[in-house]
């Protein structure tokens, strides 16, 4: 007897707690029943197809969210052609509700697993063992658990499930990393609800926040920290929703940090207390990462969406934690709510990218069956596709076309903000604007005159085209200068190149002198003494770093917000030394060193 639990990712990187978590509480003796395939959306259908059918499942089971579902429908459609003979399951958010119109639009489903499916799981597979074991039709089999819902009627919903019954959901995880690669994000959940009401979210719906113990909690996560596994995720939805409980794990891997693995956390600024910030001033840069939910700074529409927001004290912790140096910020913006049109969203996304987070996320509302919104689409003229992910098209404070200039935003935002490749170049550009939307908006329509949407460029041609869309701004003389110094300077902080990008600065005539701050170091190293006592030589240095000149202070963000860009002047040649066996943790940055006569001063 096998039942095969199937997860269709988004990325490669992702993992399927879900599936974990099934597994790990259907106990030792079940668990050997059990198979877990992983895919992402980007596979080719007909290979995940091939896949099942090689792996001769007896029960199997898809895992259905807004993501995934368009594939997941295909594949059932498909193998229970071929295998007519094997139940198929369906479980997640996306198929929670609406079990009717489920049936209707796929009969090859045998039945619906609903809401948490650890336990629901677990009676349906010691059934099915057993009807195995006898002989019976699996497929013919019928099934009356608590938590299922079948084309003969809905059998009610579980009780909420104590979380300190589940184990692991990572056991065995040395096996774990053998099936999934040692790069990819383990997620992890210390508890399930969410204190708020968001209109827009499922988690609104369950009234009630539960935690694993802390102590649990504890133990588990020390089992990553002694693996060294790259990045844990927490998936909690407002992981400091009780003080007590984040303190507590805060505080556990502040003294137990192993120097390699990073914890995602989603969070609510505005409930971080002074203790907290205190915590997280004294950790190591990259030690944590967090995601904090903005979604919006119009007053009306955070009244209409529940959020119950303090804008200032939001600007003060995410100030406060950025002055840390330590900690990567992620915040988010969605476009497409309730009484915020085209000028209120502006003026949102000036607001939080005021705050200089490290990443910026412009997303759009997804109106998900069981939500408040799904109820109140139509009162608030909000028009979404018919298809997951449900994304909205229209609503009565935007039009199609202002979502598509939102959207050519966004586009820019990912790759000029998010991608952490330009932003030097992006601090001193934001004077030729209004404001960062202008300036975006203004790079949008660029790249929409020449086709780039269509036809979208190279990573590396991305800084060619900056230039490109500098040289239109019609800025000073010394602009152009300026900005090729800029995106010299952003080209290596990120890495060493291969070839010298067509704007730099011909220095041909500095390579003596370059050559002879290698061949000093050598002999009397203080910037590159790591490397001398690892015994390379000036031309191995030289190869495993890099050294330009600059004639702007173009790594001085200070300078570069508060110049004025119609008065701008050479500050005299100095040169910087890029080092990429030291960088950030936070954006992977090189460290870097500015070169004065007879002295230096070391960057971050």
């Amino acid at each position: 007897m096998k039942f095969l639990l199937v997860a269709i990712h988004a990325k490669y990187i992702h993992t399927g707690l879900a599936l974990y978590s099934l597994r790990s509480y259907a106990g030792r003796e079940l668990r050997k029943y059990i198979e877990v395939a992983e895919y992402t959306i980007n596979q080719q259908a007909d290979e995940i197809l091939a896949d099942l059918y090689d792996r001769k499942p007896d029960a199997i089971g898809f895992s259905c969210y807004i993501w995934n579902f368009s594939v997941v429908k295909r594949l059932v459609r498909e193998f229970s052609k071929l295998r007519p003979d094997v139940p198929v399951w369906l479980g997640g958010p996306e198929i929670s509700y609406e079990y009717k119109k489920t049936f209707e639009e796929l009969p090859e489903v045998t039945g619906i697993m609903s809401g948490e499916g650890e336990e629901t799981f677990r009676e349906l597979l010691e059934l099915y063992v057993r009807a195995d074991s006898s002989g019976e039709n699996l497929r013919k089999l019928p099934v009356r658990i608590v938590g299922t819902a079948t084309k003969e009627g809905d059998f009610g919903a579980r009780r909420p499930l104590d979380l300190n019954e589940i184990p692991f959901y990572y056991e065995d995880l040395e096996e774990e990393e053998k099936e999934q690669g040692e790069n990819k994000i383990l997620y992890y959940e210390s508890g399930r609800g969410c204190p708020f009401r968001c209109s827009y979210c499922l988690s609104s719906i369950e009234k009630q926040v539960r935690l694993r113990d802390p102590e649990l909690v504890k133990r588990e996560l020390r089992c990553f920290l002694e693996r060294k596994v790259k990045q844990v995720k927490f998936i909690d939805r407002t992981f400091n929703c009780d003080r007590h409980h984040a303190e507590e794990i805060w505080r556990f891997l502040l003294e137990n940090d192993n120097s390699v693995t990073n914890f995602h956390f989603e969070i609510s600024a505005e409930l971080l207390t002074e203790e907290q910030l205190s915590l997280f001033s004294g950790m190591r840069p990259g030690l944590i990462q967090l995601e904090i939910g903005v979604q919006t700074t119009n007053p009306e529409t955070l009244r209409a969406i529940h959020r119950h927001a303090d804008p200032e004290k939001l600007r003060k912790v995410v100030r406060t934690v950025s002055g840390f140096r330590n900690i990567h910020q992620h915040l988010d913006l969605i476009a497409g709510l309730p009484w915020e049109d085209l000028e209120s969203f502006r003026r949102s996304f000036n607001e939080v990218y005021a705050m200089a987070p490290d990443q910026l996320q412009l997303g759009f509302l997804k109106v998900l069956k069981g939500s408040e919104m799904h109820e109140r689409a139509e009162e608030y003229g909000i028009v979404y596709q018919s298809e997951p992910p449900y994304e909205v098209l229209c609503t009565r404070w935007l039009s199609y076309e202002d979502l598509q200039e939102l959207k050519r935003v966004e586009r820019m935002l990912e790759l000029f903000y998010n991608s952490d490749q330009f932003g030097h170049t992006l601090t001193a550009l934001e004077k030729w604007f209004e404001s960062p939307y202008d300036m975006f908006l203004s790079l949008a329509e660029f790249y929409r005159e020449r086709g780039f949407f269509v036809n979208s460029p190279s990573r590396n041609y991305r800084y060619e085209i900056l230039l490109e869309f500098v040289r239109g701004l019609k800025a000073g003389e010394n602009a152009e200068a300026l900005f090729r110094e800029l995106l010299t300077f952003d080209v290596y902080l990120r890495e060493k190149a291969k070839s010298r990008p067509a704007f730099a600065r011909d220095i041909r005539d500095r390579f003596q002198e370059i050559t002879m701050f290698y061949k000093e170091q050598e002999r009397s190293p203080d910037l590159l003494a790591e490397y001398v006592s690892k015994g390379y030589d000036s031309r191995q240095m030289a190869r495993m770093t890099h050294m330009d000149l600059f004639c702007y202070p173009v790594w001085d963000r200070r300078w570069l917000r508060e110049a004025d860009p119609d008065k701008i002047c050479s500050a005299g040649e100095h040169f910087v030394l890029f080092d990429y066996e030291k960088r950030s943790p936070l954006n992977r940055e090189a460290k870097y060193a500015v070169i004065e006569r007879g002295k230096d001063r070391r960057k971050t």
